[in-house]
């Protein structure tokens, strides 16, 4: 193998690890956003029914 050879395989491994890195970390805020909503949504009603 060539010096060329080995980083263009080195370059495509970083670019790999760095796009599942990304699509770990979009899933993550995803379900935190979601998880946000919910609670916010179950304080909403417990006011709401403690307003009554």
């Amino acid at each position: 193998m060539t010096a060329k050879t080995v980083t263009v395989i080195a370059a495509l491994f970083v670019t790999a690890a760095s796009l599942s890195s990304c699509g770990n970390t979009i899933r993550g805020v995803g379900q935190d956003t979601a998880n946000t909503v919910n609670a916010t949504q179950d304080a909403g009603h417990r006011v709401g029914k403690a307003a009554q």
